[in-house]
């Protein structure tokens, strides 16, 4: 009895971070670029009770006797799944159609990596316009180095097309490259990613290496759909039922407990 006890308690504890799991999808069900996360789950350690076992004529059973002895959450992974697009008419929103991820700049110098792109123009250091993130972050080209325009360029003129190719008209007002491209990158492994706050990603040993898209031809380019950016790939009506499915499996484990609890009052209670 005491033994069920504490597979109950790890069955809440298991429970209680697959609500808090579901709990942060739903909150980020308008997050730009947010990717829905599922709670994976294993088995504990099986106590073997007998390794042999007979019938009542003493015949040997085929399987032995084991009790598993619980739960624990194996892993959190990250649906990249494809989200919906949605239109904002704003010249410097991005969606991304494919599996690249925008690149950024952290405030350290290092690289974030995201699918929100939602970007602005941010005035930068000697009087340079800056694409930037929402919270001021440079976004990146295919060199690494932050896309920035000097007071040359009039920015309501700047095109960008499905290949994040940046083109400024010329004197006969036809668009050429200014040899500026939005960088976009693939990892081999995205759920090996690190999540940071702000949509923002991190790469890791098990992501891989950033694969650069304008430089790797064996994989697939995504497309950069202008004045669009890429909604929550999270359903509400799916994280609601998985929800009172985990609200159900927490009171049930919780009543195993009352069960075992109840059992063991009576043991105590037992009189010669």
């Amino acid at each position: 009895m005491m033994r069920s006890l504490w597979t109950a308690a790890s069955g809440m504890i298991a429970q209680q971070t697959n609500v808090d799991t579901i709990s942060n999808n739903l909150a980020n069900v308008n997050t730009s670029g947010y990717k829905r996360e599922t709670v994976e789950f294993k088995s504990l350690l099986y106590q073997t009770i007998q390794a042999e076992s007979t019938n009542n004529l003493g015949e040997p059973k085929p399987v032995g006797v084991q009790v598993g002895l619980g739960v624990r959450n194996s892993a959190i992974s990250s649906q990249f799944t494809q989200g919906t697009l949605q239109e904002t008419k704003n010249d410097y929103d991005f969606a991304i159609q494919g599996k690249g991820f925008f690149m950024v700049q952290q405030q350290d110098g290092s690289v974030g990596y995201t699918r929100n792109g939602s970007f602005n123009l941010a005035i930068g250091n000697n009087g340079t316009t800056v694409l930037a993130t929402s919270s001021g972050k440079a976004v990146l080209d295919t060199n690494g180095a932050p896309i920035m325009f000097d007071e040359t360029y009039d920015t309501s003129k700047i095109t960008i097309d499905d290949n994040g190719i940046i083109s400024y008209p010329d004197a006969n007002n036809n668009p050429q490259p200014i040899g500026v491209q939005i960088g976009i990158v693939q990892f081999n492994n995205p759920a090996g990613l690190e999540k940071m706050s702000e949509s923002l990603y991190k790469a890791t040993a098990a992501s891989g290496e950033p694969r650069l898209e304008s430089e790797d031809p064996s994989i697939t380019r995504s497309k950069i759909l202008k004045g669009y950016v890429e909604g929550s790939n999270v359903q509400a009506v799916d994280e609601m039922v998985n929800l009172i499915v985990a609200q159900r499996a927490y009171e049930m484990n919780s009543k195993t407990i009352t069960a075992s609890d109840e059992m063991l009052q009576q043991a105590n209670n037992l009189r010669r």
